[in-house]
Parts: C-alpha cells; sequence; structure tokens
C-alpha cells in the first residue's frame, strides 16, 4: 500500500487580506476556513495522515479552530511559503510517506475527486498539480498603460493541492532553499522535475481579499433551518406593573418570578434554546441559583442568541403569542415588537406580536396570571 500524508500549510500572515486575524481562521459558516480545508484530507480514505504547518504565533487559534480533529501535531512555518513546506517535509523524515499532497489552508473547498485526481496522476509522474486553462485575455501592463496581450494558447492556472513522491520534492526542496518560489509546482520545475496538470475546479477557490470571502456561498445545501418552540407562564401577584417583551407596562398587580417574570421573553428564550438543541430556560439559568434574582429577562434571551451565533445560527424571525384577560396587549404591541428586534438584533419587520384571550376559561381567564407562546425560526450553517 501506498502512504499519503497531506501538509496544510497555514504559516502565513495574510497581509493582502487586512486586519487582525489570519484569513485562514476565519469563519465561513459555521466553521473556520481551516477546519474545512484540513477535513476534506481527513475524510478522504486514501489519506493517511494531516499535518498542519503554523505561524508560532497561532497556537491558540489552530488549537480552537480544529478542536476534535484527527490530526498530526502541528509543526512551525519560515519566512517564506517554500521555507514552512520544507520545514513541514523534515518532519516527516523520521517516518516518510511514499507521496505527499501540499495545500493550502486559504482553499477551504477541495473536493475528494480532486485529490483522487491528483494521487491517480502519481501512478505515472513524480509530481502533479490541479490547474484550469486560462479562458481571459491577458494583458501586460506597465505604468497603469497596456504594453501587450499575452498569449493565453498553454497557459493555465495553478490550484493546490499539489502531489509528489515525498523523496523526490524532499529533493527539490534541498536544491531551491535559495528561491522564494510560490507553489510546489515551481519548487518541482527548477529542480527538473517533469510536473503533470490534471483538471482542477473553479470551485476551488483561494482566499485572498475581503471579496473573495464575501463572494463564497456554499450553497443552500449547506444551511439548514430549525424551529424552536417555547411556552411559559407566570401568576399574578401585588405590584403595580408587569414586564412583556422588555416593556413595562403600569398594571394593578404585578407577574411573580425568581427574575422580573417576563414571560414573553423566557418564551421567546426557551424557544431560541430549543432551537439550537440546547434544553430550556431552567438549564440554563436555575430559578434555585441567587445571581438570577431580579435579573432583567433580556440576559436571559441574549445568553440564548449568543449560543446560537456561536453554533453559526442567525435568527430569521419570532412569533410571540401572550394570553391573557388583561392588560391589554394592543396599545404596547408596535413597543413589544421594536424592543424585542433591539435586543435580538434583527430588523421589527422580523418580530410578531398578538395577544388572545381564552374566553374566561381557565386561570388566565380567571386573570390568575399570564401564558405566552412563541416560536422562531433559526438558520443554522451544517
Amino acid at each position: 500500500m501506498t502512504s499519503v500524508v497531506a501538509l496544510i500549510v497555514a504559516a502565513g500572515r495574510g497581509h493582502r487580506f487586512g486586519g487582525e486575524m489570519p484569513k485562514q481562521y476565519l469563519k465561513i459558516g459555521r466553521n473556520s476556513v481551516i477546519r474545512e480545508a484540513v477535513s476534506s484530507f481527513l475524510d478522504h480514505p486514501r489519506i493517511d495522515g494531516v499535518r498542519v504547518v503554523i505561524h508560532p504565533d497561532d497556537e491558540e487559534l489552530y488549537g480552537d479552530a480544529v478542536s476534535g480533529l484527527d490530526l498530526m501535531t502541528p509543526v512551525y512555518g519560515g519566512a517564506e511559503r517554500q521555507d514552512s513546506v520544507r520545514k513541514g517535509l523534515e518532519s516527516l523524515a523520521d517516518n516518510p510517506p511514499d507521496h505527499v499532497l501540499v495545500h493550502d489552508a486559504a482553499r477551504p473547498y477541495v473536493s475528494g475527486e480532486m485529490i483522487d485526481r491528483i494521487l491517480d496522476s502519481l501512478g505515472s509522474a513524480a509530481g502533479a498539480t490541479l490547474g484550469i486553462p486560462v479562458s481571459d485575455t491577458l494583458k501586460r501592463v506597465v505604468d497603469g498603460f497596456v504594453e501587450a496581450t499575452v498569449d493565453r494558447a498553454g497557459l493555465w492556472r495553478a490550484q493546490t493541492p499539489q502531489g509528489f513522491r515525498y523523496a523526490d520534492l524532499m529533493e527539490a526542496h534541498a536544491k531551491t532553499a535559495h528561491l522564494a518560489l510560490t507553489d510546489d509546482a515551481a519548487v518541482a520545475e527548477a529542480a527538473g522535475m517533469e510536473v503533470a496538470i490534471v483538471d482542477g475546479d473553479a470551485g476551488n477557490v483561494k482566499i485572498t481579499s475581503p471579496e473573495d470571502l464575501k463572494s463564497i456561498d456554499p450553497g443552500a445545501a449547506t444551511y439548514e433551518t430549525r424551529v424552536g418552540q417555547g411556552l411559559d407562564v407566570h401568576k399574578f401577584g401585588p405590584g403595580n406593573s408587569v414586564f412583556l417583551c422588555g416593556v413595562e407596562i403600569p398594571f394593578e398587580q404585578a407577574l411573580e418570578g425568581h427574575s422580573d417574570a417576563d414571560v414573553a421573553l423566557h418564551s421567546i428564550t426557551d424557544a431560541v434554546l430549543g432551537a439550537c438543541g440546547e434544553g430550556d430556560i431552567g438549564d440554563h439559568f436555575p430559578p434555585t441559583d441567587p445571581r438570577w434574582r431580579g435579573t432583567a429577562s433580556e440576559v436571559f434571551l441574549l445568553r440564548a442568541i449568543e449560543l446560537a451565533r456561536s453554533m453559526g445560527g442567525e435568527l430569521m424571525n419570532v412569533d410571540v403569542t401572550i394570553v391573557c384577560e388583561a392588560p391589554k396587549i394592543g396599545p404596547h404591541r408596535n413597543a413589544m415588537r421594536a424592543r424585542v428586534a433591539e435586543i435580538l438584533g434583527i430588523e421589527v419587520s422580523r418580530v410578531n406580536v398578538k395577544a388572545t384571550t381564552t374566553e374566561r376559561l381557565g386561570f388566565t381567564g380567571r386573570g390568575e396570571g399570564i401564558a405566552a407562546s412563541s416560536i422562531v425560526s433559526l438558520r443554522v450553517s451544517r
């Protein structure tokens, strides 16, 4: 059996991208760019191990990004990409694989078919790269003016992964260590190796700018819509106002509860937690815990929203039904919608508040308390 190790190059700082966070650690939906990149190789049956080459300053970022994945111990890279790959190759020298694939961490969407095409080509070639034939007209520009049109015949745009016989690539890097080449196909060429080219894919995009990240749309299949339902009840007690949807309403009684007893916000919180599959409000904020005594209920809802967002979730809409004989909800409906939208950070048009009675039936009909039921929809990246 031929052994194969994938080296994922993630030691760059992404200066062209801008910002403090290296681009490979930014999020695409629920996962980081680097996690998407390494997962393609971990999930491939012909890959025996995956090692990532990282910047020394990125240990914590890297650990968070790949938590739970079965990866080889990372190694530190060098000043240039070529240095980083060489250090990665050297780290494999004690137990060298037959073949090595080198891939840029900034390419999150390499498919199993592309990996297969590279590996298959190594049966007859010492090295191989993915590529796409150039279809655009090319211009050579000097000082902002076109100097010439470049013949595009035979020109390809190289992609990664690029595959090689391990021993051959090690030798090629040793021969070209004084150069600063931009990919391993160039290293192999400079060392006199023949490199085959196989069909890449336009979807195998490399993220080099904020526009690249914004333009990536993995498609509707990478998202799912979850629905959560919440129901809460509080009885009346002494007081002169009630809190509903974060709005204080003057009334002849108050709602009893460990917090401010905002039955509507409690029901929304439960609905959000339900959509996340994270239990209910009592699990996260037990009424026996003195920390939550008298707490404004928006605190609970904000925590639930933070949890949803940590899962890559986006709240799409909220529908709240308040059940009571009094107080009258209609005069306060718009204020309630606006307050809920403000807490959730969404447009008012995504929030609906309505009220009903039980025709004098049951505990709400007898004026003993208020009930509220909520439904939310959450779009979560898979």
